[in-house]
């Protein structure tokens, strides 16, 4: 069946059901499109994201099965709760997300893929300008040494990306992030897909089924955006 090519001057447009997504490669579900403000927030309404290279169109995807953590499973290591103790990180939200969005593009780039574009980025930081997309930064002598950024629906954390440049500065970013989502009352953390790192978190995979049963319970829950903003 061929992909569904989405009008880039219509947002409104809806994707077609995610139960229709390829199985090879696992989750690629349409094509074109935009990159507005409209058409990600109903990417991941339902379940899909983007994700394509430099020069390639825009590849929407919902892979099966989905990489998710439940804030209430989070698991830390020995080793990690040592570092964390020492308390030599700072941590913070919302700070500095342009910096963290731009280093997590040329981190990218040193390995596999380079999907962070210019218009991701121009997309994102306008998503982080509405309250959607957020950023956790960690710090260290006053300078910035890892962090991450992802968009938040409702009680539900995507996360998008993270980088490092000093060894353990991205968990620590995730740990205090997921902390505090469980003490907001976030349910569930989007992963997307399968990694070793964050398994060792304790993520785990769920059908993508559940995971659009999950988006429709919990995106929909009330979670206060000024929360974000007093960090």
């Amino acid at each position: 069946m061929p992909l569904v090519v989405l009008d880039p001057k219509n947002p409104e447009q809806d994707f077609p059901l995610v139960a229709k997504a390829l199985k090879e490669p696992d989750g690629l579900l349409a094509i074109g499109g935009c990159l507005s403000v409209k058409r990600l927030i109903k990417a991941y309404r339902h379940g899909i994201f983007p994700w394509y290279n430099t020069g390639e169109p825009i590849l929407w995807w919902s892979p099966n099965p989905r990489l998710v953590l439940f804030p209430n499973k989070l698991i830390v290591s020995r080793s990690l709760r040592k570092i964390l103790r020492k308390n030599n990180f700072s941590v913070t939200f919302d700070q500095a997300f342009n910096d963290i969005i731009t280093a997590c593009a040329g981190y990218r780039k040193e390995g596999p893929g380079t999907w962070i574009t210019t218009e991701i980025s121009q997309a994102y930081n306008e998503l982080h300008r509405l309250g959607i997309a957020h950023s956790v930064e960690t710090w260290l002598d006053g300078n910035l040494v890892g962090g991450l950024y992802g968009v938040a629906l409702g009680r539900v954390f995507f996360g998008e990306s993270m980088f490092h440049t000093r060894t353990d500065a991205s968990k620590v970013a995730f740990v205090r992030l997921v902390e505090q989502l469980k003490a907001w009352d976030y349910q569930l953390i989007d992963c997307q897909v399968h990694t070793d790192h964050l398994a060792s978190f304790g993520a785990e995979e769920i059908s993508r089924s559940y995971f659009i049963q999950l988006l429709d319970q919990f995106c929909i829950a009330s979670a206060s955006r000024s929360a974000w903003r007093s960090q």
